[in-house]
């Protein structure tokens, strides 16, 4: 259970007569400063917190190993074949590449807007 905790040290008087309020969180084997409430002589409030580094550099951390993760996740493999280069008269080579297998083409393989739109491939009869 979190307690804030603000009663252990005396407030610190500051220049002008502003009061300073210091605010820590307490867990049950180590506590951390939260900020300070500022009283001033006006008596207006506010509150300053207070940057915590460590805590900082864990985010970071976690940061970089997220952006790390996402791009590892989306570089690509590279080709699925191998050398592609042009002969002469500009046939063109794939060494090491498999012979496609021949499937028909089943109705469901048309493009969203060709469905959409209920459009037909050209046949020449």
């Amino acid at each position: 259970m979190t307690q804030l905790d603000s009663d252990r040290r005396p407030p610190v008087t500051g220049p002008g007569g502003t009061v300073l309020v210091p605010v820590t969180e307490h867990h049950a084997d180590r506590s951390r400063p939260l900020g300070a409430f500022t009283i001033h002589a006006d008596g207006t409030v506010s509150f300053v917190p207070v940057m915590d580094p460590q805590r900082l550099a864990w985010c970071a951390v976690a940061g970089l190993v997220a952006v790390a993760a996402v791009a590892a996740a989306t570089r690509g493999r590279g080709p699925s074949i191998g050398t592609v280069s042009m002969g002469p008269g500009g046939w063109v080579s794939l060494k090491g590449a498999a012979s496609p297998h021949l499937t028909p083409r089943r109705r469901s393989d048309r493009p969203w807007w060709a469905r959409l739109l209920r459009a037909h491939r050209l046949v020449v009869q």
